[in-house]
């Protein structure tokens, strides 16, 4: 099951809430550091994907071809056009 960002960020927001309240002195808790790490790094992936999905769209819309992005992706030109061209707006023809 897919989270959004705002469920994500309500349950972040709860684990903090009460991890603040544990009193450390009666409370053993296992070092979460590697977990908190996991979070980070999912959430960073998901703001660089939305990032790169726009930076794509910039691109088709100054009228780059999928050639000239998988370049930059470093991609055939196939796999930037299956994984990108449904971020495309529709256009008019």
């Amino acid at each position: 099951m897919k989270h959004t960002d705002e469920e994500i960020e309500r349950a972040a927001e709860r684990y903090r809430l009460l991890t603040d309240a544990l009193d450390s002195e009666v409370t053993q808790a296992d070092d979460l550091s590697d977990l908190q790490a996991v979070a980070t790094a999912a959430e960073t992936t998901r703001q660089d994907e939305a990032r790169l999905r726009e930076a794509v769209e910039v691109a088709r819309a100054h009228g780059r071809s999928w050639n000239h992005i998988a370049v930059a992706l470093g991609v055939s030109r196939q796999a930037a056009r299956q994984r990108f061209s449904r971020a495309e707006p529709t256009r008019a023809r």
